[in-house]
């Protein structure tokens, strides 16, 4: 009897244990974006994932935690986010040879503080009666698209990342000249979501915009908005200098992490082959981890040059960049 006891008591050890692991994930991504990647990361190694959305204020929370914050595993959608819990101390390096050598040297940090899952592009769209044209960044304030342009606020983190970019290529006096030039083309006080102008387009409201590339594919899968993305064209700019600005979604752990080691296996998996092609087919980003292959509608807008400037580069000037958005009164 005392055998069996002990046997009960021994199974029952085991099924706490395996239930015990977990990993918690505060995420910027929304939920249905994330859960087939995590719901395979679990058949795979028996860890459950629990996510908080968290689509405003991470870094506050974290900071309001503190140590008693259950956070594990941090993923933000730009460059800007992960530099602000970066800079704010609520991640914390991680040692791994997987990320270290799937994931290019420009996108992640240098301190092994940050990584990068996805890229995207910063694109221009521009109506489809201009036709086809090529464009740079630097003709946003060319005078021949005086009120021609639409653009969100200036203070969102992909417009900073953009500007940052900017300072890193042409330096502070001439990103300011370009900026001005920018604001003085634009066809409406700066507002909505990268959709938002493309929209803008479709209505006749201006001829140009900026967006990330993944939006893109999903106004093309949308029923009501696939009228305002065939109205425009997805223009990859710069591609006869330097390339398109690229920006991220990324990973981090968070400082005090209380299951370490389950979060650097989710973020080992998140660059695995099969987490990268899911990626790419689901969110219509661009994989990081390189020979996975894009999903079939972005790869309908071709191949592209892009900026190999290194996001720390860019992250650098994300300060001085809201300065300048400020200084040039962008969104006045």
């Amino acid at each position: 009897m005392f055998k069996h006891i002990l046997t009960g008591l021994l199974l029952a050890t085991s099924l706490a244990a395996t239930a015990s692991e977990e990993v918690n994930v505060y995420s910027y991504r929304q939920p249905f974006l994330v859960k087939p990647l995590f719901d395979q990361f679990t058949e795979k190694t028996g860890i459950e994932v629990n996510v908080v959305f968290a689509k405003k204020g991470m870094a506050e929370r974290l900071a309001r935690e503190g140590k008693l914050s259950k956070a594990d595993v941090l993923l933000t959608t730009d460059i800007s986010r992960l530099i602000e819990l970066r800079d704010k101390g609520l991640v914390q390096a991680v040692d791994s040879n997987v990320l270290n050598t799937v994931i290019p040297e420009q996108y992640q940090a240098q301190d092994k503080t940050w990584f990068a899952l996805t890229t995207r592009v910063r694109n221009i769209y521009s109506a489809k009666r201009l036709g086809k044209i090529d464009f740079n960044y630097e003709d946003l304030a060319d005078e021949k698209y005086r009120g021609r342009v639409c653009t969100r606020s200036g203070k969102h983190p992909y417009t900073v990342a953009l500007v940052a970019s900017m300072i890193s290529e042409h330096g502070e006096a001439e990103t300011l000249k370009w900026l001005e030039g920018v604001k003085a083309n634009l066809a409406r006080k700066p507002q909505g979501n990268d959709r938002g102008q493309v929209q803008a387009i479709h209505q006749n409201l201006c001829d140009i915009s900026l967006g990330n590339s993944y939006y893109f594919g999903k106004m093309l899968k949308d029923e009501k908005q696939k009228v305002w993305a065939d109205a425009v064209y997805i223009n990859f700019p710069n591609q006869k200098n330097r390339g398109a600005h690229i920006n991220i979604s990324g990973v981090a752990m968070a400082k005090y992490a209380p299951n370490s080691a389950n979060a650097k296996a989710l973020m080992e998996f998140l660059v695995s082959e099969s987490a990268q092609k899911m990626y790419a087919e689901t969110n219509m980003e661009y994989p990081v981890r390189a020979g996975v292959k894009v999903s079939p509608l972005v790869a309908s807008w071709g191949s592209y040059k892009a900026d190999t400037l290194p996001l720390e580069e860019v992250a650098k000037n994300r300060k001085l960049a809201l300065m300048l958005l400020d200084k040039a009164k962008f969104d006045l």
